[in-house]
């Protein structure tokens, strides 16, 4: 999953978020929770002013130590990778329909964050393109 490291100032009562990685995405909450919480939204609703405009979307930078972060769920981690690999190599989804043989209205929900989609079905996509994914799990040891 990527997950965009957030910074934090207190204002008032209020816990600011901002994000250094995508500047459109800001929060805020009462609380470090509530104010992380909020801001899984609202770095969600930023990423997708970049698919709007049809630009390829910042990846996150390395967390400085300490730094918090907000993850995105791997879906849309999935499908921000699979946008940026159609606007590196120029693919529109309507050429992504054509080369999956899918619906192009299938390949417009490819492409929207706030459409769930399958990730085998992502998969097929990044691999059409000539990318691939690959998961990686890691295991925490209960303490």
């Amino acid at each position: 999953m990527l997950a965009y490291p957030v910074n934090l100032k207190k204002e008032g009562k209020w816990l600011i978020v901002s994000f250094p990685d995508i500047p459109e995405g800001h929060s805020n909450g009462t609380s470090l929770e509530d104010a992380l919480a909020m801001a899984a939204d609202a770095l969600a609703a930023a990423i997708s002013f970049y698919f709007d405009r049809s630009e390829a979307v910042p990846l996150p930078t390395k967390p400085k130590a300490g730094q918090h972060t907000v993850a995105l769920p791997l879906s849309v981690s999935a499908k921000v990778l699979l946008w940026n690999e159609m606007i590196r190599q120029n693919v529109k989804p309507a050429e992504l329909a054509r080369r999956m043989g899918i619906s192009r209205q299938a390949a417009q929900r490819l492409t929207n964050i706030r459409h769930a989609t399958k990730i085998d079905t992502i998969a097929d996509a990044m691999e059409v393109l000539g990318s691939g994914v690959r998961l990686v799990v890691k295991t925490v040891a209960a303490a």
